[in-house]
């Protein structure tokens, strides 16, 4: 149970810069000095945003139910019965659900940096 929440919390983290690679990818290296003209090509993703966003949705669901399970769900001797963990997996369930969430909605936010 523990591998599987934080394999989709880790790939829909992962898919939700591949969404944002087209958009804030180019800002994010010229602002750390990277330059060339390679960098446009990064906006060669932007057709494949939509099944990124997807991605992302499907995964952080998957992540979320897992997350919120009914406790009767989870054996006596594992870590989601204990209320520390489950605390704990939730503040990185939703810290990492608004990192993707920035990601995914960067390019309609990174206009305002330049």
């Amino acid at each position: 149970m523990v591998k599987s929440s934080q394999v989709s919390i880790l790939g829909g983290l992962a898919a939700a810069i591949g969404a944002s690679a087209c958009c804030a990818g180019p800002l994010v290296l010229l602002l750390l000095g990277i330059s060339g003209t390679w960098i446009s090509y990064l906006t060669l993703l932007d057709p494949y945003r939509p099944i990124f966003i997807f991605v992302v949705v499907v995964l952080f669901g998957l992540a979320g139910w897992k997350t919120y399970r009914p406790l009767k769900e989870c054996a006596e001797g594992e870590l989601c019965a204990s209320p520390k963990v489950r605390a704990r997996r939730i503040v990185i369930f939703w810290s990492t659900a608004l990192l993707a969430f920035l990601f995914v909605t960067s390019n309609y936010w990174i206009i305002w940096l330049i």
